[in-house]
């Protein structure tokens, strides 16, 4: 059986991205592999064994251009209110929670935030399938 174990992502700033991460997830460098033109850099907390890779093309100076085709990432946290609230006071303006309740039950409650190359992140209250 398959195991998903990580998200690959193209960032233009590598300082600015590791921090978003960081101050938003609590994901923190588990390995840094550095070559020629790229360098790649995992991030993981303890909460999963799950990585976001974060691949930084050098001399790359144009932001990527994340098309149409890209959805998100998703990750859940205890408690949404609180963590909004944290993300807010940190100036990393993530977007409004919402009850998600088709057929009048609520199912999901979740906010977005982006980072800073665009790319959406949903964060769901912990509960149901998203534990």
């Amino acid at each position: 059986m398959a195991k998903a174990i990580h998200s690959m992502i193209r960032v233009l700033d590598e300082a600015r991205s590791i921090r978003f991460y960081a101050d938003c997830f609590g994901l923190q460098i588990a390995e840094r592999l550095d070559f020629e033109t790229f360098t790649l850099i995992y991030l993981s907390n303890p909460e999963s064994s799950f990585e976001v890779e974060l691949t930084v093309n050098k001399g790359r100076v144009e932001p990527y251009d994340l098309g149409d085709g890209y959805g998100h990432l998703a990750v859940s946290v205890p408690d949404l209110a609180a963590e909004h609230a944290r993300l807010t006071a940190l100036g990393h303006a993530p977007r409004k929670i919402v009850d998600f309740a088709p057929g009048g039950t609520v199912i999901a409650r979740f906010f977005f935030i982006a980072d800073p190359d665009g790319y959406q992140i949903e964060v769901l209250e912990r509960g149901g399938r998203y534990l």
